[in-house]
């Protein structure tokens, strides 16, 4: 019946509701450093079994067919896309992106621990590396920078190591910094401000210095930049717009066929 047919389009327009809404969301952090796209998958609902396949029809036949109606789709999940971006360069030392696998590790108010991709850090008045988003997290493993030292003055290393070069010339390692890393990293909860948190899903990070133990090595003086491609995301917009609009024509054919069945009686 045609009511069938208005409950599986309504259910495709709720789903792809929910790509468009992600699909603005990667569009969105198209400047974001260290941000990862994400993408909708789908699943089809249950089915109406209207007749069985493989009934037996005669003594020497069976029915190779059955019919089975659809019940329309859900989202799934969002998956998070955790490919690597492409390096930008800034030139600023404490700036740092991760090649390969890992994640900095970041402290959050009243004990709690993040992680990010994003590797903008900057000093705070206590001389620490801290995130530079709106909140300042403080780096896990952070050394103190002395007063005396600029900023300028302080780089970051391939294998992790914040490196300070005094006004004499002489070279002082303040600090290591590690790394973590996830078996399953999509598993990540999206905290927002460019950080995750661990789940279930995620598995219990696993910690290294950089380029040791599977973790990614470190590019000073470089960010990565998100991975949303532009091109690619606006296709699958105008996509999911059609595939919609196509969802919403369904409606309206249902519509007029119930009004057609309701005009039989005239």
């Amino acid at each position: 019946m045609a009511i069938t047919a208005l409950h599986t389009a309504a259910t495709g327009m709720q789903a792809l509701s929910t790509k468009i809404d992600v699909i603005a969301n990667n569009i969105a952090n198209a400047e974001t450093p260290g941000f990862k796209a994400s993408r909708v998958n789908f699943q089809d609902l249950l089915y109406q079994l209207r007749a069985q396949p493989g009934v037996q029809t005669s003594t020497e036949t069976n029915t190779p067919l059955g019919t089975q109606i659809g019940l329309g789709v859900a989202v799934s999940n969002t998956q998070i896309l955790f490919k690597q971006g492409s390096a930008m360069q800034t030139g600023f030392g404490l700036d740092a992106m991760i090649q390969g696998d890992g994640f900095f590790q970041i402290e959050l108010p009243g004990g709690g621990r993040a992680y990010t991709r994003a590797g903008n850090f900057v000093r705070n008045a206590n001389g620490e590396l801290v995130l530079g988003n709106s909140f300042g997290f403080r780096l896990q493993d952070s050394p103190t920078i002395p007063e005396e030292v600029s900023t300028d003055m302080v780089a970051l290393s391939s294998d992790g190591q914040v490196v300070a070069t005094r006004a004499d010339g002489t070279i002082e390692n303040l600090g290591q910094i590690t790394l973590a890393r996830f078996a399953n990293p999509s598993g990540l909860i999206q905290q927002g401000s460019n950080v995750y948190l661990q789940s279930g899903a995620s598995g219990e990070p696993i910690e290294g210095q950089p380029g040791e133990d599977g973790m990614g090595h470190l590019i000073p003086g470089h960010l990565e930049l998100s991975t949303t491609e532009a091109v690619t995301e606006l296709v699958e917009l105008i996509k999911t717009q059609r595939v919609f609009q196509m969802n919403s024509q369904s409606i309206q054919t249902a519509n007029e066929a119930l009004q057609v069945v309701a005009q039989l009686k005239r």
